[in-house]
């Protein structure tokens, strides 16, 4: 049967009633999603649900998004999920690309790369930015092995992604540690650790805010702000991270996207005495799981040095333990690279679980733009 490769619409906001198809798509596209998740991880935690994935892919004013199908019928049995920034000057188009375990070497994900090297280029974005998962027990490694430009970390050169990546001339760029934090039963010694650096970060003019939901009206500039230096800051190997523009408008669509997608957020941010907003950190709760994502976690360069990103980090568990004690891990991801953060998360107690790798053509790195 021939396999057809098409968009999977996506309804505006309230616009679900009127387009129950487009649901039903949606809610294949997550089973879809859950059952690989379960053949890389053994677990779908990382998995969107339909009304997730409905809400982080509908039509945004700062966000490029697109989701292609790959169908067998009436079966999906491959997916690629596209976002790219919408600024001027932007290049990337990041890309999650996956095929149905039993519809692997049949062309299936060089088909859905085409058509996402195709759209990205419709958009203006040269540069595809993709990135695979790897459990822990995928990672042991032998004398053929992929290194990318930073870090110390190796990814099997004769892996199914790694040869379909090198066939097609995308080399490794790369490597972030997914780690796994069990926080069931730790709240008191989370709040110990957290007193004494609470003091010296007072001690040194930084005073903790944290909020559920939406960020105070009053500190809204500040935190748009901080969270855009995110893409700035971070190490990015030898991929192409473009800037992202952030202003309270999207502060407020970012809240509202998790809101309408029942995943919860926990915010906690470090405010210097002049006001600005020296670091922050993000846990996401999706509805209906017992995890957390901690998601962005990120000290301005000018404030480093002073425990911030350990106290707000902190901070964060420990709410985390007393508005949902059900939740009983937290996952992460981090560049190999990023030594300090790393370092911060394995005193917490962080185990590596697998590593996502990152993959771009070499002749389409245009840098930061």
């Amino acid at each position: 049967m021939a396999i057809d490769i098409r968009p999977i619409r996506v309804p505006e906001a309230g616009a679900g009633a009127a387009r129950p198809d487009a649901l039903d798509e949606l809610e294949r596209l997550a089973r879809f999603e859950s059952d690989v998740d379960l053949d890389i991880w053994g677990h779908d935690h990382f998995a969107m649900s339909a009304t997730e994935l409905a809400t982080n892919y509908r039509p945004s004013d700062y966000r490029g998004r697109a989701i292609i199908g790959a169908w067998e019928g009436d079966d999906l049995i491959g997916a690629a999920r596209m976002a790219w920034e919408l600024r001027d000057g932007a290049r990337a188009a990041e890309t999650v690309l996956a095929v149905a375990p039993g519809r692997r070497r049949r062309g299936v994900g060089t088909a859905l790369l085409a058509e996402a090297e195709r759209m990205a280029q419709e958009a203006g974005r040269p540069t595809i930015v993709a990135w695979s998962d790897h459990a822990r027990d995928e990672l042991a490694v032998g004398d053929d092995v992929l290194r990318p430009p930073d870090g110390d970390a190796e990814l099997r050169a004769d892996l199914p992604t790694s040869r379909f990546a090198a066939a097609r001339g995308y080399e490794l760029q790369q490597l972030e540690r997914v780690s796994g934090l069990t926080v069931t039963g730790r709240a008191d010694g989370f709040r110990g650790m957290l007193a004494e650096r609470r003091d010296a970060a007072a001690s040194a003019g930084y005073r903790l805010v944290a909020w559920t939901g939406p960020a105070p009206d009053d500190l809204v500039d500040a935190y748009a702000a901080a969270r855009a230096r995110m893409a700035l800051d971070v190490p990015a190997g030898g991929s192409t991270i473009d800037e992202e523009t952030w202003d309270a408008g999207r502060v407020r669509a970012h809240e509202a996207e998790h809101a309408d997608g029942a995943t919860g957020l926990l915010v906690a941010a470090a405010v210097a005495e002049d006001g600005t907003v020296a670091g922050y950190t993000e846990l996401e709760l999706p509805a209906g799981k017992r995890i957390a994502y901690q998601s962005d976690t990120l000290v301005v360069l000018a404030h480093r040095g002073h425990g911030l990103g350990m106290l707000l980090k902190l901070h964060n568990l420990v709410r985390l333990a007393e508005a949902a004690p059900e939740r009983t891990d937290v996952y992460t991801w981090n560049a190999d690279e990023n030594a300090h953060m790393l370092a911060i998360n394995v005193a917490l107690g962080f185990e590596p679980r697998g590593l996502s790798a990152c993959w771009q053509r070499p002749h389409d790195r245009g840098g930061t733009s």
